[in-house]
């Protein structure tokens, strides 16, 4: 959810990345990490931003020739023309300035109520007075809200919390205000007698519209005042289930026997909690990334990974209550604003429209998997058979959801020879990281200057480099247009790379401060951050990225470029401020890259001597591209199927008598069909991984298959433009033209086709998976 709008002062500025669609090509945790594949996507943009990345302890071995992109390394630091945000704000702060910028937008309305009557609403003196306080407190909105994901501090975290909450309950009072709502409604029945650019009139339109959508045509009575209740329920429900997930610490204790398998390099026993009493001998683990993706594909004991599955499926139950609460009260706004679901209230603005549509694409998308998903499985259970016979265990003849992937780790290195830890090697997160940005520096003409703490404190408002982080490990660039494209200043952006208690767990990009053109005609820029969970270094090592990693961080880079490309009249629609099922479009186009030999073998550099990753080992890694990928894609469809289902219940009674846990258990057998704890004696109730899956309640309800549809345009114009030259100079500054930087100021589709030159295709899609 990212909306900065006029008269919705939350700022939802979070791409969840995130989650990421998870975003990594899912061959490995396939579908028992399909909910999880939901938080690392880009979850879905949540609602801030922040960046965070491990020094590297000076025991760490460096290659010889550090690493930095040419243009980095040539260009000297200079004074940007605008200064970055602060992060010196106090928990008392927090709330005082959040209180301070409600009541200015508040003193906005009522002054244009008094001044302005319907006769004589105009564009400038209805809709411009709120574009102009939006733009001007977008920043510190969402810096005030950004706290909660990112900061190291308890008191600032709550304190961010509770402002959200104030916010929200703000906002809600002025979407519902009718005094303004019948000034837009008047400005928009007259909209074709004023002269109004494309991009304002589209501010119009879906300004109007969203008054509507948030009762204002309900009549005024007990019925619109239930609609606002509600409002404010689910808001303080999101909001705590979002923070149960940000807070959680839940862990499970193994003997180092049960982690037999699990490489050195990835998670490091004698440097893990040792446990007394009960779990004497054992070692502490949690669930966060850097522990989850290592044990369920290394971990040779199934025991283990079964143990740890249904642990982690269990670790938010907190939020199974709040969650049934939520859906509940979503079917109820719904039919109150006249829709038969909550699905159709919130696909009517994408590019879908209907949930029928959306229902229609993932029904027809399960058919053609379905075959390919049956072959894998099959392949997959012949692994464990001999996997299990050479190390003179029992084979029962079950496949199940916890070997997924581990036995697609296996089947990778038989037959692909790719040994995952080899190539992490080639891929330490530092000099892969600075690959990325001369990628984005050749194919966009960006440049990147990494602000060191000297340069910072030239830089900051208060002359103290570290105001202008919000923790001692995120890293700042500034971000510029290359001499070719004018030399201009572009924005500022942030990596916060690691997992630290109280973080954001999962992977997404923030939008920290959003970019519009000012009343004087000047700029303001953006400043965007990504927020991210790899592993940190050890004591021997750098922090190394396994190819899934690369992956993810490309997207989740590709999220923040296109931040920073926004050129957009107001910030109401700068950069990812487009519809939901396309926002992951511009990020997923992107990941073609980390398939392309010469882009991939560009972006290594061995941790220890330098080198670049070997051919054959970049063709083998490439060659693994589609393994298992109906699996995979039948993951992704698990969490779409379920999400369009909760959303569109026959009834209210329906909805009430909704066992979710239950439901995305039987969906996840079903879809898979791969076998799972309740064929095991556990029945279906045996965990609620939805629970855990920002994304639902944090901006993709009823959209989670917009990862899925807006593959179908990534992969078109990935196919049309850029497979045979990924490094297309001039394709690339015409992409970053014409699709990136209007945001959402221009209809997605009007903007698709003119990329394109053709109405989109769904046959690059399908042709990627085989099912051409």
């Amino acid at each position: 959810m990212r909306q900065s709008t006029i008269r919705s002062p939350r700022p939802d500025n979070r791409r969840p990345a995130s989650y990421t669609r998870f975003l990594l090509p899912i061959s490995f945790f396939l579908f028992l990490v399909a909910a999880i594949v939901a938080s690392q996507r880009a979850f879905p943009r949540l609602n801030t931003l922040v960046n965070h990345f491990r020094p590297r302890p000076s025991s760490i071995i460096v290659p010889a020739r550090p690493v930095t992109t040419s243009t980095m390394a040539d260009i000297k630091f200079k004074l940007p023309p605008q200064a970055p945000p602060l992060f010196t704000h106090t928990a008392d702060s927090i709330l005082s300035e959040t209180d301070r910028l409600n009541a200015e937008h508040k003193k906005v309305l009522d002054d244009m109520v008094a001044a302005v009557k319907k006769d004589s609403a105009t564009f400038d003196n209805t809709l411009k007075p709120m574009l102009v306080d939006d733009n001007r407190s977008a920043a510190l909105r969402r810096i005030l809200n950004f706290y909660q994901h990112t900061s190291p501090d308890s008191k600032l975290r709550d304190a961010s919390t509770k402002a959200d909450e104030i916010t929200n309950e703000f906002d809600i009072e002025c979407k519902m205000r009718e005094d303004v709502f019948n000034l837009v409604d008047a400005v928009f029945q007259r909209r074709d007698a004023e002269t109004l650019d494309t991009e304002s009139l589209r501010v119009l339109e879906k300004e109007r519209q969203k008054y509507v959508r948030n009762g204002l045509l309900i009549p005024a009575g007990p019925q619109r005042d239930r609609f606002k209740e509600i409002q404010k329920r689910i808001s303080q429900l999101s909001i705590q289930c979002q923070k149960n997930l940000n807070e959680d610490k839940s862990s499970i204790w193994f003997t180092p026997e049960e982690l037999d398998g699990v490489p050195e390099d990835d998670i490091n026993i004698s440097e893990l909690e040792k446990g007394t009493g009960e779990n004497e001998g054992k070692v502490k683990l949690g669930f966060k990334y850097n522990h989850f993706f290592p044990l369920v594909k290394y971990a040779k004991n199934g025991e283990t990974r079964f143990k740890y599955i249904v642990a982690d499926a269990n670790k938010a139950n907190s939020n199974v209550p709040l969650f049934q609460e939520i859906l509940e009260l979503r079917d109820e706004a719904a039919r109150l604003l006249g829709y038969d679901n909550h699905a159709s209230v919130k696909i009517e603005v994408k590019m879908a429209k209907t949930p029928a549509r959306v229902n229609e694409f993932l029904g027809n998308l399960k058919e053609r998997l379905a075959a390919g998903g049956e072959k894998e499985r099959n392949r997959l259970l012949e692994y464990k058979k001999n996997d299990l016979a050479e190390r003179g265990a029992e084979f029962d003849g079950n496949f199940y959801m916890w070997d997924t992937s581990y036995y697609s780790r296996i089947m990778k290195e038989k037959e692909f020879s790719v040994d995952e830890v080899k190539v992490s090697q080639y891929f330490p997160v530092e000099s892969t990281f600075n690959g990325m940005l001369k990628i984005f520096e050749e194919i966009f003409g960006l440049v990147f200057v990494e602000v060191t703490e000297e340069d910072r404190k030239k830089i900051s408002p208060t002359g103290k480099a570290d105001d202008i982080v919000w923790h001692d490990e995120v890293r700042l660039y500034t971000v510029w247009n290359d001499e070719g494209l004018g030399g201009e200043f572009v924005g500022y952006l942030y990596i916060d790379l690691h997992p630290r208690d109280g973080k954001y767990s999962h992977n997404a990009n923030f939008n920290i401060e959003p970019g519009y053109l000012k009343e004087d005609g000047s700029r303001n820029y953006p400043a965007t951050a990504l927020v991210c969970n790899f592993s940190k270094a050890s004591a021997n090592k750098p922090s190394l990225l396994k190819h899934n990693e690369v992956v993810t961080l490309f997207h989740e880079l590709g999220h923040g470029i296109h931040d920073l490309a926004g050129r957009t009249r107001y910030s109401y629609f700068h950069g990812t401020c487009v519809v939901d099922d396309f926002v992951e479009a511009p990020s997923q186009m992107l990941e073609n890259w980390c398939w392309t030999p010469s882009v991939l073998k560009s972006l290594s550099r061995h941790w220890e001597t330098g080198e670049t990753i070997p051919d054959d080992l970049v063709n083998k890694v490439i060659s693994t591209k589609n393994l298992n990928s109906a699996t995979a894609n039948l993951a992704q469809l698990l969490i779409g199927t379920f999400d369009m289902t909760i959303h569109t219940p026959e009834s209210q009674e329906a909805i009430k008598k909704l066992d979710a846990g239950k439901l995305w258990n039987e969906l996840r057998h079903n879809i898979s069909g791969i076998k799972g704890p309740e064929d095991t004696g556990l029945g279906y109730k045996w965990g609620n991984r939805h629970a855990n899956i920002g994304h639902f309640i944090g901006g993709y309800d009823a959209g989670y298959y917009g990862y899925l549809w807006s593959e179908v345009f990534s992969t078109d114009m990935f196919h049309s433009f850029f497979k045979e030259n990924p490094m297309d100079k001039e394709q690339g500054r015409r992409y970053r033209k014409i699709v990136l930087e209007r945001g959402g100021s221009v209809d997605e589709m009007e903007f698709l086709i003119e990329f394109l030159g053709r109405e989109p295709s769904t046959e690059p899609f399908y042709r990627e998976l085989g099912l051409a």
